[in-house]
Parts: structure tokens; C-alpha cells; sequence
């Protein structure tokens, strides 16, 4: 028997070596195994988006900390034919590509705030859907100062967006879209939510968070029908976000463990690294993961999604590291975003249904 079993796997490695080596040396095989690949790859991903429900689909729940598995913040909201994306961070774009959903057609850009995590995607966005066919300016919202970084993205890519229609034509390019909208959100305490958005049953709020010396930064609020998802932005622990939270089916907060990050921080010290004072600082604008869940009991809601994830988790041991405690306060509907995690939100239905997209 186990002469037999080494006999049918020599055959099958040898099968394996002779179909490698007649793509490796054949031009035509090479080629319609390419036609393949991209026949796979091209078009989008419309039946994920079937039916009619609020769509939140996770692109980005890393920090500026480099991690290979999490892009930097970027979510976008699906809902009555309409696509926002929550913050644009570097590689959000990225993973949006990856999943294949329709993109072209962007309705805004929400920003919390403008740290350089939430904003260095935006050229991708920007470019991206314009090859889509974007023909009109691209709408971003957000707080006083989106002027400024509106401008200062438009005058970076001047050049380069003269170049694309110039070689692609205004036809394809449209000269609109190569535009942005900024639209600037005030919002004047922090008991008050401001409408940004309203049409088709989709309403946008925005309202204030406590994210210091970043004054103002926002937490949104999307009520699309009968259902509803709150971002908190990045934020320390702060009573606004469950006030403007409550009864929302989805709270997405922001979390940081001061546990690892103090970890890492003393092992900067030892090392004489000058980012240990990086290490330090942090902590004092960010939420613990326990503090999340309980500001989500505070607002009772349905389902907590940590993103924005401080430390990198690399492995499972470190997940549980970064979870310590948590359900002790929350015993169930809380769980870590990750990339390719798309929740659907189906109208008329108390329904939370995960996809990942991965």
C-alpha cells in the first residue's frame, strides 16, 4: 500500500513539474493563463451590494503605525445608490480595489480630522474614481480647514491631472473631475449634531469628539431608512459619541491598547529610541478597547466594531492582549474590524450580516 500511495504522489508531483514547465516555455499557454487571470479580475463585485440596506465595508482599521494587514483609516458607507467614504488613509483605495465594489460613482468624503492617517489616500480616491467615471468634482466634507486641504492636494496634482486628460482626452477624463468640493462642516458644541447630508433616506450627522490639540475633529452618524451606524473618529474617551450613539444598530470606535503601547514604549526606552516619547504621548487622545465597550453599553447598541487598531496585532496572542478585558464589560456583540469586513444592514430588518470580502 504505501509503495502504491509514493507511486500516486510521484505521478502527481511529476504532472505537477511537466503542466509548470509547459507554461513556463509556451508563449500562448502563458498568455491565455493571463486572459484568465484577468477575466477573474475585471468588473465589479455588484451582487455584495444587492438589496436594499446601509452597507459598511471596513478598507482601512489600521493607524499610521505600518501593519501589512491593515490599511490606514478609510471606510466606506453604502446606502440608496449612494457611496461616502468615511476618512481616506494611505491604502484604503487599495483594499476597495481588492474587493472589487463599484466605486465610480462617489457621493463624498466625510474626514474626522486631518491628521495625515486620514487624509494620505485621498489622491488615490480622487484619481481612481475619475478613471471610473467621476465627471464631477469630488465632494469632501468635513471641519474648518478642508479648504485648505483641499487646495493644498489640488495644487500637488495640478500637473499630473493636466497630464491625464491631455494624454487620455477630456472625454475620458472629464476636466470637472479632476476638481475638488470641499464643504466646510461647523459644528458649535458638543451637544449638537449637524446635518451634512440628507436625501433618499440617507441622513448624515456630524458632531463633535474630543481629540486634543486636533480641535475640531467629528464622529459621524448615518441613519439610512430604519438603520444607523456611528463612527467615533479618534477620540478619547468621551460622553458625545454614546449620546450620539444612541440606539444605533453599529457603534465603530476607534481603540488603542495603553497596556502594549506602554509595552512598547519601555522597550523604545531601553533602546535609547527617540519615538519612546511617541510611545508616551499617544495615550492621552485615544480609547482603551474596555472604555469602547463601555461607552457602546452606554448608547445600546446593537454591534461594537473596534478600528483604528493602535498597536499592530500580528497574531492571535496579540489579539487577545489588545481584547483584555473587554468581555468582562461586554460579553458579546463586540469584535476587531479588519479589512474586507463588510456588515450589512438590510432596511426593515433588525438584521447585522457580516461578509468578508477578503
Amino acid at each position: 500500500m504505501m509503495r502504491i500511495l509514493a507511486w500516486v504522489a510521484g505521478g502527481l508531483v511529476l504532472s505537477g513539474l511537466i503542466g509548470f514547465g509547459a507554461v513556463w516555455f509556451s508563449p500562448g499557454l502563458q498568455d491565455a493563463l493571463m486572459r484568465r487571470v484577468i477575466a477573474d479580475n475585471t468588473g465589479t463585485n455588484e451582487t455584495v451590494l444587492r438589496g436594499d440596506a446601509l452597507h459598511v465595508v471596513f478598507c482601512g482599521t489600521g493607524s499610521p503605525v505600518p501593519d501589512p494587514d491593515r490599511a490606514q483609516a478609510c471606510t466606506a458607507i453604502y446606502a440608496g445608490g449612494k457611496l461616502f467614504f468615511i476618512d481616506a488613509g494611505l491604502g484604503g483605495w487599495n483594499r476597495m480595489a481588492a474587493f472589487r465594489l463599484p466605486v465610480g460613482g462617489v457621493t463624498g468624503i466625510l474626514f474626522t480630522h486631518f491628521h495625515s492617517d486620514h487624509i494620505s489616500g485621498l489622491p488615490d480616491i480622487a484619481l481612481n474614481s475619475w478613471a471610473a467615471g467621476r465627471r464631477d468634482p469630488l465632494t469632501l466634507y468635513g471641519p474648518p480647514g478642508i479648504r485648505q486641504v483641499a487646495d493644498g492636494f489640488a495644487k500637488a496634482y495640478e500637473l499630473d491631472d493636466g497630464w491625464r486628460i491631455a494624454h487620455h482626452g477630456p472625454e475620458f477624463f472629464a476636466v470637472a473631475g479632476a476638481a475638488f468640493r470641499p464643504v466646510e462642516v461647523d459644528v458649535p458644541d458638543h451637544e449638537t449634531a449637524v446635518t451634512v447630508y440628507e436625501e433618499d433616506g440617507l441622513k448624515i450627522t456630524a458632531f463633535l469628539v474630543s481629540h486634543e490639540p486636533v480641535e475640531p475633529a467629528y464622529g459621524y452618524r448615518i441613519d439610512y431608512k430604519d438603520r444607523s451606524v456611528v463612527f467615533s473618529g479618534d477620540t478619547m474617551r468621551d460622553g458625545t459619541v454614546a449620546r450620539m450613539g444612541k440606539g444605533a444598530d453599529v457603534m465603530v470606535h476607534e481603540a488603542l491598547s495603553t497596556h502594549m503601547v506602554g509595552l512598547i514604549e519601555e522597550g523604545l526606552a531601553a533602546a535609547g529610541d527617540r519615538r519612546t516619547k511617541v510611545m508616551h504621548d499617544i495615550p492621552s487622545y485615544h480609547t482603551t478597547p474596555v472604555d469602547a465597550a463601555k461607552i457602546a453599553n452606554e448608547a445600546s447598541v446593537k454591534l461594537l466594531v473596534l478600528s483604528h487598531i493602535v498597536p499592530r496585532l500580528p497574531n492571535a496572542i496579540a489579539e487577545r492582549v489588545f481584547m483584555r478585558g473587554v468581555g468582562a464589560v461586554r460579553g458579546d456583540g463586540v469584535m476587531l474590524g479588519y479589512d474586507g469586513l463588510d456588515l450589512e444592514l438590510p432596511a426593515g430588518s433588525g438584521e447585522i450580516v457580516q461578509h468578508d470580502l477578503r
